[in-house]
């Protein structure tokens, strides 16, 4: 296993990968670590699909990519994971041919308080529920390009709170940092519960913490609040020494690379990879670093699932589908 760590880059991640005929979807490819990412992956000869919410920036990005890396540019889709009746859309026009990644990387952080068209809290709507439906409208592809991988966006937030299963929508209050923690908890979650229900057809997942990344648009809701919410605390080191420091962009996407093609990870899935690394459990004597047990939780993820289930919706069809895998599953 190759000597990773926060340092790492996607540069020497993909050293000497060829991802020819791997046809790898990323989504929130407009700008930060999915346009990165698709880079990255573009330039080792992956078929590279950008799922974005503005078209006209994703073909520049589309174009940039192509220039950067001399490779025909990605194709571009529109996906708004806010709407699920857009995620159905973007999931029909795909088609039916093979996927052999999913990255979920589009994400929303510390919104103000508000609802998807859908009635959702925003960032679990957006961070998790969006999601959930398109791996799920996603999965007949991602069986047939098995071994195949979904990659999830986490966070070191997950720390500061467990997802409320009694409450997704915070209908009883609401505080921008909680809202995220959980989103972000759910993302562990939901990667523990898709392996369990389809590593026996070649479909594992995993959660990846980037990093505290410069150059990423997470921010911009924050930043356009009248008054910017503070984060809750977290324990300090116990040497005193700083949790992590910020990465660039070719860092910060070295982990969700590594996810897609780090050989010693096939057939593994729901864990919470950091710094091209499995995480360690958390602990007070690196507060900023490891995964809570809550977000492996394999009883809440399954619960989390059923929620996620009810909440978008799923049609008879693709429930009709969902049962014909599952009994096909050992």
């Amino acid at each position: 296993m190759p000597d990773f760590d926060e340092a790492t880059t996607w540069e020497e991640v993909l050293a000497g990968q060829d991802l020819t005929g791997r046809r790898i979807v990323v989504t929130g490819a407009s700008g930060g670590l999915g346009a990165e990412t698709a880079k990255a992956l573009a330039g080792a000869g992956a078929d590279i699909v950008l799922a974005v919410r503005d078209t006209a920036v994703g073909t520049k990005v589309a174009q940039d990519i192509a220039a950067d890396t001399g490779r025909p540019a990605p194709r571009v889709e529109a996906l708004d994971l806010g709407r699920l009746a857009s995620v159905r859309r973007f999931a029909t026009r795909l088609g039916s041919e093979p996927i052999h990644a999913l990255i979920n990387n589009a994400g929303l952080m510390g919104t103000p308080k508000g609802r998807t068209v859908d009635g959702f809290e925003t960032q679990m709507g957006v961070n998790h529920l969006g999601h959930f439906l398109l791996t799920q409208l996603l999965t007949e592809q991602l069986i047939a390009g098995a071994p195949s991988r979904v990659v999830t966006l986490t966070s070191s937030a997950h720390i500061w709170s467990d997802v409320d299963l009694d409450d997704l929508n915070f209908d009883n209050g609401y505080e921008p940092w909680l809202g995220y923690a959980r989103s972000k908890t759910a993302a562990v979650l939901f990667a523990v519960e898709l392996t369990r229900r389809r590593a026996g057809r070649g479909v594992t997942a995993n959660a990846v913490m980037p990093g505290l990344v410069r150059g990423t648009g997470l921010p911009r809701h924050l930043d356009a609040m009248d008054e910017r919410p503070q984060p809750p605390s977290s324990p300090s080191a116990e040497d005193g020494s700083p949790s992590r420091r910020p990465k660039n962009l070719r860092e910060g996407a070295a982990t969700i690379v590594w996810a897609v093609v780090a050989p010693e990870l096939e057939g593994l899935g729901g864990l919470y990879l950091e710094d091209c690394q499995i995480a360690r459990p958390w602990s007070r004597r690196n507060p900023m670093r490891g995964v809570k047990e809550y977000a492996l939780d394999a009883v809440a993820a399954q619960r989390l699932w059923s929620l996620s289930e009810a909440a978008v919706g799923i049609t008879r069809d693709e429930s009709k589908n969902e049962g014909r895998r599952e009994r096909a599953e050992p």
